[in-house]
């Protein structure tokens, strides 16, 4: 499997458990840790760790390993490590706080319809 449909499968996952604003970033030209970024958040500590359940839980079920999922028991900020791709799952302040999309406004941003529906 290529780093892009690990990026569709990932996206998808997200969007099934409603994360809001859900987008990607193409950090290839950017950074050596992977090719895409996906930033989404949920609106409370439950929403944010099913989201990143679901992420691992596709990602298992094509038989791509999760090298590390972080943050799982605080829900503020979940990432999880799928190697080509790194899904940031935040709570929404914390993604305000931190926002990745700024940090790395380098990167060509893909938006959830583009990723899915492309």
């Amino acid at each position: 499997m290529n780093a892009y449909e690990l990026l569709t499968y990932a996206v998808e996952a997200a969007g099934d458990k409603k994360a809001e604003n859900i987008i990607a970033l193409n950090m290839q030209e950017i950074s050596d840790i992977a090719d895409y970024f996906v930033v989404c958040h949920g609106n409370n500590e439950r929403q944010v760790q099913a989201i990143a359940k679901a992420v691992k839980d596709v990602a298992e079920s094509h038989q791509i390993t999760v090298k590390r999922m972080e943050g799982y028991q605080e829900a503020k900020w979940i990432l999880v490590d799928l190697g080509d791709v790194v899904v940031h799952v935040f709570y929404r302040d914390e993604r305000l706080h931190y926002n990745l999309e700024k940090l790395y406004h380098d990167a060509e941003m893909y938006r959830y319809d583009e990723v899915v529906h492309a």
